[in-house]
């Protein structure tokens, strides 16, 4: 039997807008992933606790606040610490292009904003989860 990529999507922070996450959640699962979505306002601990908790081959973080550049680079930091390094971190929401290189320095595989096709997404995620993992 196949295993199904299974991905966390987060919603880090104060941001109390999830329809974007939302809508990339059934995208995912659509295309025939295993999704779990935390609801809003999660600590990057509490992130990085259900991946664990989840064993999620992705987990992918959504921001519309501004704050994407603290809390995504924290929950990379945070799977870093623990020593795991098989987990692919992606990140999404209204993020100025000149912030992705950093995102991208501080862990973050990609940063897909708004109007980024669900199949460009879905690619991605096939093509750069560990091998392994499915």
């Amino acid at each position: 039997m196949e295993h199904k990529i299974r991905v966390l999507v987060a919603k880090p922070g104060l941001d109390g807008h999830d329809r974007g996450a939302l809508v990339i959640a059934q995208g995912l699962r659509d295309a025939g992933m295993e999704v779990i979505y935390t609801g809003l306002r999660q600590t990057p601990e509490q992130i990085v606790a259900a991946a664990i908790q989840e064993d999620v081959d992705v987990i992918g973080l959504s921001s519309l606040s501004g704050a994407h550049l603290e809390l995504f680079s924290e929950v990379a930091r945070l799977l870093k610490e623990q020593g795991i390094d098989d987990i692919l971190v992606i990140g999404g929401g209204v993020i100025p292009d000149e912030d992705i290189s950093a995102l991208q320095q501080n862990g973050i595989a990609a940063v897909f904003t708004p109007g980024t096709p669900m199949q460009e997404t879905v690619k991605f995620i096939r093509d750069h989860v560990r091998k392994g993992a499915v």
